[in-house]
């Protein structure tokens, strides 16, 4: 039965009964501890370890707005997206209510885009590990280490739900502390109250001392933007999740509220720490990584090492999220007859075992390509899946506005979550995501990314479109 019929049925927007409990064969089995440490968790992915150096090197100490901005827009959208996640616990989250808001064509559209944004993801991020890992052990070659990750992680998601809680629990865990950790310690050190710390430059003044707070001008701040904007992606993930939780409203709810103080010490304050301890022109944030350079600047000893193991449990933890995320988009196409009806089935346990491994063999494919093809066909997927983050979050916009209203008619005591200042705020981050898209365009780093993912997007609208007008035509004529 597809979640429509059942709304219809129970009045319900989620199709779920009332205890919150699912009512698609999925099973409750996330805790709220779980839940938490996966909104958490989400925020931090192993692009911000890895990929802050580069926006530091080019707009300097003014990448804090670059964040700043990124991190409001994506509060912004997580608060609408919990508005609709608050009210409609669905394991297709924003698919499923752009389905309702927008039309079969929409929901059809931005699920498959997402589930090919992660099974991409699957690739990128198993290789990245496999490279930390060959480090370590270089006996095993690189492909090895590749689809050793897979397989371990692929063998969790078949488990159970709780299986892959707990393993994200740890994951997310780690790098929540390991980034709790380097805050305070790096703010101890420009305090100047770190014992042993031997960085005595270090202290706010690096904010401006070298060329400005903007060395590289105002527009540099835009092209900040570009190079952070794809580290926050994940954040929705708990909404997808939700569903399998014990309360999956009270837990929206809690994420919701919380990604404000989330995005302000992950990001923000650890990249503050890091222009701190150093100026923002200093060779070693490029060449050693930003968190590693500011370690070593505060004489804390095997700092890259230590990194590298931080780095790798964000990789891990990217990896079994985007493999839950991918296989949950997939049974809930399914679901809606919108993807072969095997991935809405599920075991005894309530695991979609047909959908975990129909994006898993994507997935394998994906690094195949890496390592064959890495450029030409893995080139093309990277490039044409890059700016789907962007477009998930513009529909997710468009997808409040018309479920706002539906819920209101239909649920208006289930919507506790608000959207602030609504609909201008909606519209103004609707802008917001539509200005970097354009912006894209016109950046030449960017412009390849941006129009090859419109060309799979429009491929994929097409489709669905013509999809939807097979339907009703269909039901026409019955």
């Amino acid at each position: 039965m597809s979640s429509t019929t059942t709304l219809q049925k129970a009045g319900d927007p989620s199709g779920n009964p009332g205890d919150g409990q699912p009512s698609d064969g999925l099973k409750a089995g996330l805790k709220n501890r779980h839940l938490s440490m996966i909104a958490i968790g989400g925020v931090i992915g192993a692009g911000l370890f890895v990929g802050s150096g580069g926006g530091i090197a080019k707009a300097g100490p003014a990448i804090l707005v670059s964040y700043f901005l990124v991190g409001a827009m994506v509060v912004f959208v997580m608060r609408m997206l919990g508005e609709m996640a608050a009210a409609s616990p669905n394991s297709g989250s924003f698919s499923a209510y752009a389905d309702r808001a927008l039309g079969r064509w929409a929901g059809f559209s931005i699920g498959w885009l997402y589930w090919f944004f992660w099974v991409v993801v699957l690739a990128v991020e198993a290789t990245a590990g496999a490279v930390i890992l060959e480090g370590w052990v270089p006996a095993v070659p690189q492909w090895a280490w590749a689809l050793i990750v897979m397989v371990v992680l692929t063998i969790t998601n078949l488990g159970s739900v709780a299986s892959y809680g707990e393993f994200e629990f740890w994951f997310a865990g780690i790098k929540v502390v390991a980034i709790g950790a380097f805050v305070v310690i790096g703010m101890l050190a420009v305090f100047g109250v770190l014992p042993g710390s031997d960085n005595p430059g270090a202290g706010f003044a690096h904010l401006t001392d070298t060329g400005g707070f903007a060395p590289n001008g105002l527009g540099a701040i835009l092209t900040g933007v570009l190079m952070v904007v794809f580290s926050f992606m994940g954040s929705e993930i708990v909404t997808l999740a939700a569903g399998e939780s014990e309360d999956p409203r009270r837990a929206v709810t809690k994420a919701t509220n919380s990604v404000i103080w989330r995005i302000g010490i992950f990001y923000l304050g650890s990249i503050f720490v890091v222009l701190t301890l150093l100026p923002w022109n200093d060779k070693s944030i490029v060449d050693k990584g930003s968190y590693v350079a500011a370690l070593d600047s505060i004489g804390i000893a095997h700092a890259g090492q230590i990194m590298n193991v931080i780095v790798l449990t964000a990789v891990l933890s990217c990896l079994n999220s985007g493999l839950y995320t991918a296989s949950r988009m997939a049974f809930s196409l399914g679901e809606r007859g919108d993807a072969p009806k095997a991935f809405a089935k599920v075991n005894k346990r309530g695991v979609p075992v047909a959908a975990i491994l129909g994006s898993v063999v994507f997935g394998f494919a994906a690094v195949y390509f890496n390592y064959a093809f890495k450029d030409t066909v893995f080139n093309f997927l990277l490039n044409s899946s890059g700016a789907i983050a962007l477009f998930v979050w513009l529909v997710i916009c468009f997808t409040q506005l018309r479920m706002r209203g539906i819920l209101m008619r239909e649920a208006p005591e289930k919507v506790t979550v608000k959207m602030w200042l609504f609909p201008y705020l909606t519209w103004a981050t609707a802008a917001m995501i539509t200005f970097v898209l354009v912006y894209m365009v016109f950046d030449d780093a960017n412009r390849q990314v941006v129009l090859l993912s419109l060309a799979v997007a429009g491929v994929v609208v097409a489709i669905g479109a013509i999809r939807d007008a097979v339907r009703r035509k269909a039901v026409a004529a019955a």
